[in-house]
């Protein structure tokens, strides 16, 4: 949650979280700070395994999962979005969240964006989280 928390995710927001998983963000997302959350990850039976977490958790109205190809993901709906990457995956990243509507909150855990400098850290369990905010086009 400390991620959800740095983000100051709230029951406004809509989460993308990229490279979901099992939906250990996107379910707390939903079911805690009452967020709306779609989880994309390439890997058919973890999104199968989120989903039917997403139900247990009762936060299957609140949080979907797909797959999908994480550098072709829409995030125009997005106002917050979580990854926990490869360093060349969320590297390769960058260039689409920055593309992405301004005022968007972008989390990763562990790994940052070349010289992009996040405007806040935070150590999570011994593992550093990067905060960003998608400026302005000029």
């Amino acid at each position: 949650l400390r991620m959800l928390h740095l983000a100051q995710v709230g029951s406004s927001d809509t989460l993308v979280d990229l490279g979901s998983g099992d939906g250990r963000i996107a379910s707390p997302a939903a079911r805690d700070l009452g967020a709306h959350a779609r989880g994309i990850d390439y890997d058919a039976n973890v999104v199968e395994l989120a989903r039917r977490n997403a139900e247990q958790a009762g936060v299957s109205a609140l949080a979907a999962f797909e797959q999908g190809d994480l550098l072709a993901a829409d995030l125009s709906s997005a106002t917050v979005v979580t990854m926990y990457l490869t360093p060349e995956l969320t590297l390769r990243l960058r260039r689409t969240l920055l593309a992405a509507k301004p005022g968007t909150r972008i989390v990763s855990r562990e790994f940052r964006m070349g010289d992009w400098e996040p405007e806040a850290t935070a150590d999570v369990d011994g593992r550093m989280v990067y905060f960003w905010t998608v400026p302005k086009r000029r």
